[in-house]
């Protein structure tokens, strides 16, 4: 064997060892809790989950509204919603940073006061933008919460924080909370470690919206937080739900996996079979 083939063969045996280092860190990197063999965290698996709320457009009802989570509620649904900081510290439900599709005011929640948020309607409807302290109350004592903080501008800690004192007056209330920012995990994980935790994914390289750079969307595009926010269930997107990240997770770690959004009896019905849970829009889920 010649010099110059031994030296490939080096070459290339470093670079397997090399690749199989990286591929075992990666491995470990999304980490999760494995679900419970007993069942799912007791009520709050026993039921779906409106996105949003029990919204419906064409019948006034609009998404994230006081209507959606009461039509929820008193359907034997749970809601899954969004939380958001105004300027002013008021913990509000919106999914966009943007009031513009919702309210049709050109402007961010994050830059206005109590003062502006009052004055605006949900969709066209007389539906008011809600504050979590009013929707709490609508589940109190019956079906459970799923509550995804939105963060801004390194606001996590702080809304974290704020979202979970509020919780503490409802001792009545089943909930988890779920985020895209593995900060906000981490900080439940260190100072609330009661609380159920989520980490939600999605394939970000395939949202035109997002605005983080390639490595920002690579680790959180695979759960590669995981093994500092210790996820206690995953939430990914329905539509990515092929992605090597949720399969590799959910067959090395087994944790619970919840999907968003399903919008079909028939996906609904494959999930839940399998032990699933379903995060679900546009019907009403069996």
């Amino acid at each position: 064997m010649s010099d110059t083939l031994r030296t490939i063969l080096k070459i290339i045996l470093v670079l397997d060892l090399i690749a199989l280092v990286l591929a075992g860190l990666y491995m470990l990197s999304m980490f999760a809790k494995r679900c419970p063999k007993s069942g799912f965290y007791a009520k709050l698996g026993d039921c779906h989950y409106a996105h949003r709320g029990l919204h419906a457009i064409h019948a006034g009802i609009p998404e994230n509204s006081l209507r959606a989570f009461r039509l929820a509620a008193n359907n034997g649904y749970g809601a899954e919603l969004d939380v958001r900081m105004s300027r002013d510290g008021r913990l509000v439900i919106m999914h966009d940073e943007s009031l513009k599709r919702t309210t049709g005011a050109n402007a961010n929640v994050g830059g206005v006061t109590e003062q502006v948020l009052s004055q605006l309607t949900l969709e066209g409807t007389r539906e008011k933008v809600p504050y979590l302290e009013d929707v709490l109350p609508l589940f109190d004592g019956k079906t459970p919460l799923l509550i995804e903080i939105k963060t801004e501008n390194n606001n996590y800690a702080e809304l974290t924080r704020m979202v979970t004192d509020l919780l503490k007056q409802y001792p009545g209330l089943d909930y988890m909370i779920e985020s895209f920012d593995p900060r906000v995990l981490m900080w439940l994980r260190k100072h609330r470690p009661d609380i159920i935790r989520g980490q939600l994914c999605e394939n970000l390289f395939k949202d035109e919206t997002c605005k983080e750079n390639f490595l920002i969307r690579f680790l959180l595009s695979n759960l590669m937080g995981n093994f500092l926010a210790r996820p206690d269930f995953i939430a990914y997107k329905y539509e990515d739900r092929n992605d090597l990240a949720a399969g590799l997770c959910r067959k090395l770690w087994g944790p619970q996996f919840f999907w968003w959004v399903v919008g079909s009896q028939e996906a609904a019905n494959e999930l839940v079979d399998r032990g699933d849970k379903i995060i679900f829009e546009g019907f009403a889920a069996k």
